[in-house]
């Protein structure tokens, strides 16, 4: 068993306007109820016009979930636009054992030339998995592959069975767009890179 896992894990989503950040966390929290866990999503609401920095939150848990309202001290923080490192309070109340998964195609070493953190740091390249894989740059279901394929809460062999009934409903009139995702989940499992500080992944299924 994770030592995350054993009470909860919360996590912090951040993004802007029409990447998915708010999508992404309704997805994990959907797919991580189907597979035993209790779970909440909600976003930070706020001006959601497309551009416009926006913050959205999961807490994951293997035990009833009794606490309520913002996460102010994240275990993990995902960043699904690079650009709003040191803005937006990215790195606010992040846990020194935290872990700040981002979409960049720098490497974590790049990133903390230019960013302090005790955090573990992950990149992975979801724009450039997106374009190639659905066609435009929404990076949300890559990085949902990256977190889940880091962090071990589920396989991505599990993450991708629970989400394709939930993608299929989704793009009931566009299949293609179902192959597309879970493929691009797929590949954000696959592609993101370790922090060389702290190799040592999160590892441990709840159940």
């Amino acid at each position: 068993m994770g030592e995350w896992f054993d009470i909860k894990v919360e996590v912090r989503w951040h993004g802007r306007g029409g990447q998915g950040a708010k999508t992404a966390s309704l997805l994990l929290a959907e797919v991580l109820a189907n597979a035993g866990f209790y779970i909440q999503a909600f976003p930070e609401y706020g001006p959601e016009r497309m551009g416009a920095p926006l913050v959205a939150f999961n807490r994951i848990s293997n035990e009833p979930i009794v606490i309520r309202g913002t996460i102010l001290e994240p275990d993990i923080v995902t960043v699904l636009d690079a650009t709003l490192l040191g803005k937006a309070g990215v790195f606010e109340g992040l846990k020194p054992q935290g872990v700040l998964l981002v979409n960049t195609p720098l490497s974590p070493e790049e990133i903390l030339k230019k960013h302090e953190t005790p955090a573990t740091v992950i990149t992975v390249d979801a724009n450039k998995i997106a374009k190639e894989t659905i066609g435009r740059e929404i990076p949300n279901t890559p990085m949902i592959g990256a977190l889940v394929s880091y962090t071990g809460i589920i396989s991505t062999g599990e993450l991708i069975t629970h989400l394709e009934p939930i993608l299929k409903a989704k793009f009931r009139n566009r299949p293609e767009l179902l192959s597309a995702n879970l493929k691009a989940v797929r590949l954000g499992g696959e592609g993101f890179k370790v922090d060389p500080r702290k190799e040592r992944r999160v590892t441990g299924v709840v159940r």
